[in-house]
């Protein structure tokens, strides 16, 4: 509730990861994971696709964004009260108590109406939480973070691109069955940041770490990517692929498709190595 009042205060703006925290955790020490699975939640609550939002939009590398309409809540008698022209004497005495009478049960009644809000955020999540427990143990899932591919081309003239193919991979490792992979706006909260394997893992909540860079020269585009365990940090598996720079929207799918494929042979569960349907 708190996270939804903070993004409706702020309607139509972008609210970045650090001041959601700020604003909703307050001196509480917690990672932009805590935000993700908020979101998440919220999402789930109201219904809204990630993908085609009508309330909460994602704004990649900055935060969200409330798009629905808001308005303060007041009930049909505090609105008929509000209307009403004010009396002289007597009467304007009685209508401002009225009125104080109407603002008070509109509080009682807007924070009743929270309350069962709450109730309901809480049984919801209770029971889908116990569905979610149930299905990880039945079937195992594979959790990959993709970090922000470096830019190396000399003058790093080619971010652009290096995003792009960053953006490309985590779409269709999103679409492996078997593969749970944090959205973008989650990875590039780590962009230009040097920690530790393990730190950026804990914060992603995830068991491997896919990075890499992007060079090119020549007519030629070179993508290097490697994947690594975030227990031991270490390598257990990585790749270089040279492309033509003729299509870049091409080379980018065929390499992040390439890069999938190898990925669904090293982390993807037994049985669970086939492309999910969208």
């Amino acid at each position: 509730m708190r996270l939804l009042m903070c993004l409706a205060e702020h309607r139509g703006q972008v609210v970045t990861i650090d001041d959601l925290i700020t604003g909703i955790w307050g001196g509480v020490s917690v990672s932009p994971d805590s935000v993700y699975q908020a979101i998440t939640t919220l999402r789930r609550q109201l219904g809204d696709d990630p993908r085609k939002p009508v309330y909460i939009e994602t704004v990649p590398r900055l935060g969200y964004r409330l798009i629905a309409e808001t308005a303060p809540w007041l009930d049909e008698k505090s609105k008929n009260e509000n209307s009403e022209p004010k009396a002289e004497g007597a009467g304007s005495e009685a209508g401002t108590t009225t009125k104080r009478s109407g603002a008070r049960r509109t509080v009682w009644a807007g924070t009743a109406l929270t309350v069962l809000i709450c109730l309901a955020i809480a049984l919801h999540s209770k029971f889908s939480l116990g569905h979610r427990t149930a299905a990880t143990h039945a079937v195992p899932i594979a959790t990959v973070g993709v970090l922000p591919f470096s830019d190396l081309t000399e003058g790093m003239r080619d971010e652009e691109f290096a995003d792009g193919m960053t953006e490309e991979i985590i779409d269709k490792l999103s679409k492996v069955s078997g593969v749970q992979v944090p959205s973008a706006t989650a990875s590039f909260y780590y962009k230009g940041k040097n920690l530790p394997v393990s730190q950026i893992a804990r914060g992603l909540n995830v068991q491997y770490l896919l990075d890499g860079s992007v060079r090119k020269a020549s007519g030629r585009v070179r993508i290097a990517a490697r994947l690594v365990r975030a227990d031991n940090s270490y390598v257990i598996w990585t790749n270089t692929y040279d492309r033509p720079v003729s299509d870049l929207i091409t080379v980018q799918d065929d390499i992040a498709g390439e890069v999938v494929k190898a990925l669904q042979s090293t982390v993807v569960p037994q049985g669970r190595n086939q492309f999910g349907q969208e």
